[in-house]
């Protein structure tokens, strides 16, 4: 990944083809920490070659463990190496992985040291749920100018703590931390994210005792040791809706492979509602394309199983093509519509407004947060230059410029392609006109 270079991309063509997704980053990163805990390798298959990947097998090999790419789409770890508890700051950039080593290695050493976590400004990331369950189970943390230090003078202890939140974050804490905690472990108000159920599926074949129940507990038997396992990473949900928003707003036809549609939930439902047409093919492929007239929609975003909020960008590009006034609260995060500002240079029409647009009970109501839109469409959209704000976004401003007729350059790239590699070559042979530039050789943007 380079700063320097951008997207030129020549919008204005119904975008057509077919798209394989990658390994699902949320998982994948995840499941690497995950084989921590064993006693044995672990070979992890359909690993996206990613930044967020790369900068995650950084901070295993900085501690000691053995991480090899067997090709490009296999990692093999192996944890039996683990030589040291204190991790340094990667140089290859900063993701949410450290916070979670915290707990993994917690079970291998009596004390750990992690530095200040980083990932995308698009709102406060609960730190203190991971925190305050490592203290649950019978740990000690502390903070640093540097990042967290968590000790214990002992196992850890199984308990019973009932989240604020179902944080993804913190559910994945308290399922490393309880799988191998003495004892019995209840974890109520726990996510349970497609990603968080593959997690537990993963445990579950390393030997992990774990009941889940109809609402959202988990039951966690504490075992002794884990084993090493080959596990799949699932393909990425959020990057199949953001193809999915991409064929429709250009009013083009794309079929995307590797993405299980149990996975996408109520996004199928609020796309064929506002007039995109899904057709399911092979097993793991869906086409998806425009069904008529684009009709307004009021979405609401929330955790799993509502409309996730890594939906929200794409879609909210979508709604922009849609006849009439279209609504999206967001109740996950509190800082993730700016980018909707920088739209109305390609014509976007929007506006932000602190009250709770919607039913959804949310955390943001009377905090003077910018977490509600209204979107007026259709838009016309003119080509602009833009610069990528986070790493979600970055695949909305794909979408605007594929729409907008004309040459728009994006800036910013690094972010997108952190979480997504190299996309140019998937997207060009979609029909979608764009190249990765030296911003040197691109003055007018």
């Amino acid at each position: 990944m380079n700063n320097s270079y951008a997207y030129r991309i020549e919008g204005g063509y119904p975008v057509m083809g077919e798209i394989a997704c990658l390994g699902a980053k949320n998982f994948a990163i995840k499941a690497m920490i995950a084989a921590l805990l064993g006693e044995s390798p672990s070979l992890l298959t359909n690993v996206p070659a990613i930044g967020d990947v790369d900068i995650t097998a950084e901070l295993l090999t900085s501690v000691g463990a053995t991480v090899e790419r067997i090709d490009n789409m296999s990692l093999r770890i192996d944890p039996t190496t683990t030589s040291t508890s204190i991790v340094p700051v990667p140089h290859s950039g900063s993701n949410r992985a450290p916070i979670l080593l915290l707990s993994a290695l917690l079970h291998h050493f009596e004390s750990v040291a992690v530095p200040v976590v980083g990932g995308c400004k698009i709102g406060a990331r609960a730190i203190d749920f991971h925190l305050e369950a490592i203290r649950e189970f019978g740990g000690v943390v502390d903070e640093t100018d540097e990042g967290y230090v968590a000790r214990r003078v002992r196992p850890l202890k199984g308990t019973a703590i009932e989240l604020p939140y179902p944080s993804v974050g913190a559910t994945e804490t308290c399922l490393y931390l309880g799988v191998l905690a003495e004892g019995r472990s209840v974890i109520s108000n726990a996510a349970i994210e497609p990603e968080i159920m593959e997690l537990i599926t993963m445990l579950r074949a390393m030997g992990a005792i774990i009941f889940t129940t109809p609402g959202r507990d988990l039951h966690i038997e504490g075992v002794r040791r884990l084993k090493g396992v080959h596990m799949e990473v699932l393909g990425d949900r959020i990057e199949a809706a953001s193809w999915a928003c991409l064929a429709c707003a250009s009013n083009g036809d794309v079929t995307v492979h590797g993405v299980r549609p149990e996975t996408l939930g109520n996004f199928l439902s609020y796309y064929q509602q506002i007039g995109g047409g899904i057709e399911l093919k092979s097993v793991g492929s869906i086409r998806f394309f425009r069904n008529g007239e684009l009709r307004p929609a009021v979405i609401e975003t929330d955790v799993y199983p509502g409309f996730s909020t890594d939906w929200q960008q794409p879609f909210a590009m979508l709604l922009t093509q849609a006849h009439g006034v279209s609504i999206v609260h967001e109740t996950v995060y509190e800082n993730r519509f700016g980018y909707l500002k920088d739209l109305s240079v390609l014509g976007a029409h929007t506006q932000l407004t602190t009250h709770c647009l919607g039913g959804a009970a949310c955390r943001f109501r009377d905090k003077n947060y910018e977490h509600s839109a209204i979107i007026l469409g259709p838009t016309p959209f003119k080509a602009a230059s833009l610069t990528i704000p986070d790493l979600r976004a970055g695949l909305a401003y794909i979408i605007g410029a594929a729409v907008a007729r004309g040459t728009s350059h994006i800036a910013g790239i690094e972010y997108l392609e952190r979480g997504y590699g190299d996309i140019v070559p998937r997207l060009a042979s979609m029909n979608l006109q764009i190249e990765r530039v030296k911003i040197e050789a691109e003055r007018g943007m």
